[in-house]
């Protein structure tokens, strides 16, 4: 089976079904590797590690059932915290080196095209939405990718992508909500985060 390196935590957030007590205070984290200094919104706990392998597992086999190829993922964790059952916000970092792996942008973009055929096999009944752009967080242009799903019984979910390469690290934001209001909060915690 061909070997496919992909950072999706978009996905795996998604298959998510752990739940948990909320924190009450928000959050600062310093993240020296990245530079970077984020909020945590109010009323966030963080998965613990033996729960976020499960979640990491899930997610992985149902990217392997839809391609029929091992993913192999090489993606470490940052921080993963959730607020309810599907808002999560998370950060990842894994290896890239456009010298071995090829052009990042096409890498990217095929990327993002098996998160949503992944989601369209996965959930045959759902309505899909994306959309790819770019934007700035303290400066520095992230490339950003939104999916909308309507699911049959009501419930709309929104993933929301951020990445980009520092140095040979590709750098990655995730955010999944089906609260509108949690995921704006989200939302703006890495938009109003630092990289210094």
């Amino acid at each position: 089976m061909k070997k496919t390196i992909l950072n999706c935590i978009i996905l795996l957030l998604l298959f998510s079904s752990c739940n948990s007590q909320t924190k009450s205070s928000p959050e600062t984290l310093k993240i020296e590797e990245f530079n970077w200094t984020v909020n945590i919104p109010e009323n966030f706990e963080p998965i613990n590690q033996a729960v976020w392998n499960k979640t990491l597992k899930k997610g992985i086999n149902a990217i392997e059932n839809t391609f029929e190829e091992e993913v192999d993922n090489q993606a470490t964790t940052i921080f993963t915290y959730k607020n309810g059952q599907f808002n999560n916000f998370g950060a990842n970092w894994q290896p890239f080196d456009i010298e071995i792996d090829g052009d990042y942008m096409e890498t990217y973009s095929e990327v993002n095209e098996m998160i949503y055929q992944t989601f369209e096999t996965q959930m045959p009944d759902a309505k899909l939405d994306s959309i790819s752009s770019t934007q700035k967080v303290s400066g520095l242009e992230f490339q950003r990718f939104d999916i909308s799903i309507d699911f049959p019984n009501g419930i709309k979910m929104k993933t929301i992508g951020f990445s980009r390469l520092f140095d040979k690290k590709e750098f990655t934001m995730n955010i999944t909500s089906v609260d509108e209001i949690i995921g704006q909060k989200m939302l703006d915690a890495f938009l109003n985060s630092k990289f210094e």
